[in-house]
């Protein structure tokens, strides 16, 4: 467990103050800005094929892109969505969103459409969930660059041995009442944002390596054996069950890292997998 060393302490307590909303930093600045759109979705569960958006939030926010600080909030919106089955017991749980709070409400796509389009990027907590889900739906969502604050940044080298959100948000002084989905995107940005970087924001990292190329390495040639394959999976390599086949998703700048330890796991000499580059702009689609 680490906290941020600026972390407001009390006879030996932690003290976590309660997030408030996000607002501009600066009020002009004759330095380059980026706009990026925040997003959460909030889902009948974790199957992307199956499961339905029962809320949707997006937060549309202009950025120094020198300094990683806000300069304004730009668009804001909120949805509950019917999504034509029962949520269960366990979603209202996890959420507060039951039935009745969901009826008769619909996302306006075409709002959602109409903020999104000028934005430069979209990011997400875990961007390959929420992707699948808003791209099913938007016409513009899939046209854009899409960046994920778990992936995107690098949580471990800044000292945290974990990249849930509500334990960075901890970690960094502050809390806020999960799992809706306006409360997750200000929190996000906040965390993006904490005031104790003078330097090197979260929120500066994940732009530079949103636009960084991405691999996907295909175990390919991978004669079964089960200790490999517990091996493989256990560096978070994924089964692709309708091509059979291990893969995984890297940065170029653990692409030839990667390559080694799969071929000191599973191949005698050489590497004899196969190594393909991901468009932008298909990050972290399904």
């Amino acid at each position: 467990m680490t906290f941020i060393k600026s972390i407001q302490t009390s006879e030996n307590k932690i003290i976590l103050k309660k997030l408030g909303k996000p607002g501009p930093e600066l009020l002009i600045t004759d330095q380059e800005c980026i706009s990026i759109a925040f997003l959460d979705t909030e889902t009948t569960g974790v199957n992307r094929a199956n499961d339905k958006i029962i809320e949707l939030a997006i937060k549309v926010a202009t950025f120094e892109k020198s300094s990683g600080m806000i300069i304004s909030i730009d668009q804001v919106y909120e949805s509950f969505n019917e999504p034509g089955e029962e949520i269960s017991q366990e979603i209202t749980l996890l959420t507060g969103i039951n039935n009745d709070m969901v009826q008769g409400q619909s996302i306006d796509w075409e709002m959602v459409d109409s903020i999104l389009k000028d934005t430069d990027i979209i990011v997400a907590h875990n961007a390959s969930f929420d992707r699948a889900f808003v791209d099913k739906h938007s016409s513009v969502s899939p046209t854009k660059l899409w960046a994920c604050s778990i992936n995107d940044i690098d949580w471990l080298g800044r000292g945290f041995s974990s990249s849930k959100q509500e334990l960075l948000c901890y970690w960094h002084g502050f809390y806020f009442e999960a799992h809706r989905a306006m409360n997750d995107v200000d929190a996000l940005i906040h965390l993006l944002t904490h005031s104790s970087y003078d330097v090197d924001r979260p929120v500066l990292e994940l732009i530079e390596n949103s636009q960084k190329p991405t691999y996907v390495i295909f175990a390919t040639h991978f004669n079964y054996d089960p200790v490999k394959k517990d091996t493989v999976k256990a560096n978070k390599y994924k089964w692709n069950a309708g091509d059979k086949i291990w893969y995984k998703n890297v940065n170029f700048d653990n692409l030839e890292s990667e390559k080694e330890w799969l071929t000191g796991v599973i191949y005698d000499f050489h590497f004899d997998g196969r190594v393909e580059e991901i468009n932008p702009i298909d990050k972290y689609k399904l």
